[in-house]
């Protein structure tokens, strides 16, 4: 950070993905899906693709078409009764699923994505907020470990997050864990896990729209909504092209926008990019997709509840648009705003009265989907930094930005003309 010279983007990533090891109050069981021999799943994300690239991607830019490969993840539990200093036992992963399983009071599955510009990062490095929610839930964490760019960029994470979805509600043959009812699973993530939990289910809702069954396995299946989304400062906007991606570097620790700048990164095996882009992400093509950059969606119409909290962070303004269009469109929505807060400040600052709160306020929306849906009604709230005294936001002022203003802006970042923006919806 700093004046500190920059690093090769793959000696960067490398730091990330050291496994620090399994140690304390916590269960890891390690698993894989398996490939399913159809297409289909895959045909269905290009399908959706497709159909929401009109207007955002220009005629005849092939998406990317990326292979289905099995996905690890970590099934994350609280383990009640070994030390701080405990080790795992030396037991098969399938001995220690059931051990944790023994402990889970909470039919709560969490589907979680971790954070980390989707390039860096890992399970491993999340597994403190995994331990912790599936501690303050009484339930259990399904933890990706999703593809990453950019190696393998968009689309690819998108597939892997809706193959872990399909795993986890039909196990495929020689899965130990039992099917999981979608009305069990909370979607979740931190800032760029908070994207890729919105995009899949963005594309559930576009495939429910479209009468899209997948066949897995041999069997034809249905596309049920998860319960709920759980999202930590969800990163929306590819382009970086909202406000406080510049008014509130004063209160965060991320970099001003410079994503889509030339790189000053030391060139190695992974980038630049062969052939060249812009983005580490996703393809100059696709930067503006909907899947890519969310504030570009059309319709959130027919979500399930969403939870969103956020500081006064470089992402304030994008996590505060989408609370707002969520509520325009009838989604349930529960917003929490931390007065001085950076970006995913309740990971990082875990022992502080903010995080704690965070933490609570967090699980507590991933329970009450689960466990009491009916009990669920848009809140929003505006916490104070030390104090934690809350007080009531107006809906109506959460966000003062219009879909046709974040549309300008987000074509004025990636140099395109003003003429090509799509006409907006009257009802958004």
């Amino acid at each position: 950070m700093g004046n500190s010279e920059p690093q090769p983007i793959s000696k960067t990533q490398a730091m990330t993905l050291k496994d620090p090891g399994v140690q304390g109050r916590i269960w890891i069981c390690t698993v894989s899906s398996q490939v399913p021999p159809e297409t289909s799943i895959r045909n269905a994300l290009l399908a959706v693709i497709h159909t929401t690239k009109e207007d955002f991607v220009a005629a005849g830019e092939q998406c990317r078409i990326p292979d289905i490969i099995p996905i690890e993840a970590e099934w994350t539990g609280y383990r009640v009764a070994a030390e701080r200093n405990s080790k795992p036992p030396s037991i098969s992963e399938e001995e220690k699923y059931d051990e944790m399983m023994k402990e889970v009071k909470s039919e709560l599955t969490v589907l979680y994505f971790h954070g980390g510009a989707y390039y860096l990062c890992d399970p491993s490095t999340h597994r403190a907020s995994c331990k912790r929610i599936a501690k303050l839930t009484k339930g259990r964490v399904y933890s990706v470990r999703y593809r990453l760019a950019p190696q393998h960029p968009f689309p690819s994470a998108v597939l892997d997050a809706l193959v872990s979805y399909f795993t986890l509600l039909y196990p495929p043959p020689g899965a130990h864990h039992e099917a999981v009812s979608a009305a069990n699973i909370v979607i979740s993530g931190d800032s760029a896990g908070g994207n890729l939990g919105l995009a899949l289910l963005q594309t559930l809702l576009e495939l429910r729209r479209q009468n899209t069954k997948i066949t897995w396995f041999g069997e034809k299946r249905e596309i049920p909504l998860p319960a709920g989304a759980a999202l930590n400062s969800p990163w929306l906007d590819m382009v970086q092209s909202f406000p406080s991606w510049k008014s509130n570097l004063k209160w965060d620790y991320l970099p001003a926008p410079n994503l889509l700048a030339d790189k000053k990164t030391p060139a190695d095996n992974i980038w630049p990019a062969s052939p060249p882009r812009k983005h580490l992400y996703v393809d100059d093509a696709y930067l503006l997709h909907p899947l890519a950059s969310l504030q570009m969606v059309k319709s959130w119409n027919g979500s399930p509840p969403i939870y969103v909290c956020t500081g006064w962070e470089c992402l304030a303004d994008e996590d505060k648009y989408l609370v707002s269009r969520l509520t325009k469109e009838g989604v349930t929505v529960v917003f929490e705003e931390y007065e001085a807060m950076p970006h995913v400040f309740a990971p990082i600052l875990g022992h502080t009265p903010e995080a704690k709160r965070c933490f609570d306020g967090w699980t507590k929306f991933m329970s009450a989907v689960v466990e009491n849906p009916e009990s669920l009604k848009s809140s929003y709230t505006r916490i104070k930094a030390k104090t934690c005294e809350e007080s009531e936001i107006d809906a109506d002022t959460v966000s003062s930005l219009t879909d046709e203003q974040i549309m300008k802006l987000a074509y004025n970042m990636v140099g395109r003309r003003r003429n090509s923006i799509p006409e907006v919806p009257a009802k958004l």
